[in-house]
């Protein structure tokens, strides 16, 4: 049996620069020992965020837009251009520590793909890769079989992945577009993507999976590509951020 173990938090809908500090508090007592493997699954408030390799050309909007508009706008340290979050969208970061037997960024990111598509495939999606450009991707003309980047007719991208790993310590993760509004992609040229455009679950194919169903479903599928166990989904939708870090310490395990 597996010695890790992985605690997975429901936060409900947040604003993000507070989920933030969270983050960087967390991946904190992670480093130091005094919380474990701990994974936060959400959905954000409006907010656009720009990565370290973000291009401000690639936000179509000014500032007092997007203020206007009710969208936040927040440099952040993830990997990556531009992209949104909105209600709508899983977003799940894991902080974990991937030593010693995790040490591999690219199997890491990978598994977090492997997670977004195994939610979405029970629904008829069949997702694929496309060369240069991380992330979960489907064609929007052969939704129910991937035939390959080379023979997709109109590849959209459906899941979104920044990581950021210190020392082997994740944070950030992924973002799932499930009910969100795609109009509010308008704003920007989502992580640098000029030539292809942006999917959702309920555009694709009219199922409506709310955040907080697929948090749950979410939990095992990360675990399992961790290789670690896992209980179930503790609902701190009603905890302030410091309760939470006090919940985190008091789940901790070896491993």
């Amino acid at each position: 049996m597996s010695a890790r173990h992985l605690t997975g938090f429901w936060l409900g809908r947040r604003a993000y620069p507070a989920v933030h500090a969270l983050m960087q508090q967390l991946f904190e007592e992670r480093r130091a020992g005094r919380v474990g493997d701990t994974v936060l699954l959400l959905e954000h408030e409006p907010v656009i965020t720009l990565g370290r390799g973000a291009k401000l050309e690639n936000l179509l909007v000014n500032p007092k837009t997007l203020t206007e508009l009710g969208v936040g706008l927040v440099d952040t340290g993830r990997g990556g251009d531009v992209t949104l979050h909105a209600p709508g969208q899983l977003i799940a970061y894991p902080i974990v520590d991937l030593s010693p037997d995790r040490q591999d960024v690219r199997k890491y990111v990978q598994g977090l793909t492997s997670v977004m598509s195994r939610l979405v495939a029970p629904h008829g999606l069949a997702t694929g890769s496309m060369t240069g450009k991380i992330g979960l991707w489907v064609d929007r003309e052969s939704l129910a079989r991937w035939p390959g980047e080379d023979k997709a007719r109109v590849p959209v991208k459906i899941g979104a992945i920044g990581v950021r790993i210190s020392r082997w310590i994740t944070q950030h993760g992924f973002a799932l577009n499930l009910t969100t509004d795609l109009a509010l992609f308008q704003l920007i040229v989502p992580c640098g993507i000029h030539e292809f455009g942006v999917a959702s679950l309920e555009a694709l194919t009219g199922i409506r999976l709310e955040v907080a169903d697929a948090a749950r479903l979410a939990l095992p599928e990360i675990a399992e590509g961790l290789g670690a166990r896992v209980d179930e989904l503790i609902d701190a939708s009603e905890l302030g951020s410091n309760q939470l870090l006090e919940r985190a310490r008091a789940v901790r395990r070896p491993g």
